[in-house]
């Protein structure tokens, strides 16, 4: 797998993340932490980011989930959004 291969974050509904501009992820990449939760999101009032960008999964640190390939994900892409923590990664499934 190549850095051009790597799965896009297609939405991101997390409106208090710095990164989130209307629905879309403007970070160059997120990591995915151990917990499934988004560890790039930045709870500020600033906004941040790219103006033109498309978001990739940089990292995964999730082991048990079904798109982890040595820290990698393999998902064709991946949905960020509320759920236990403040932004998680909603396109987690265990193996």
């Amino acid at each position: 797998m190549t850095a051009v291969d790597m799965p896009r974050v297609s939405e991101c509904t997390v409106t208090g993340c710095s990164y989130n501009h209307h629905e879309a992820c403007n970070a160059f990449a997120v990591t995915v932490a151990q917990d499934a939760s988004c560890a790039t999101f930045i709870p500020l009032d600033v906004k941040g980011g790219l103006s033109k960008v498309v978001t990739q999964v940089g990292a995964c640190q999730r082991a048990d989930c079904a798109f982890n390939q040595d820290l990698e994900c393999t998902a064709s892409s991946v949905r960020m959004g509320a759920g236990d923590d403040a932004a998680d990664c909603l396109s987690y499934q265990q193996r």
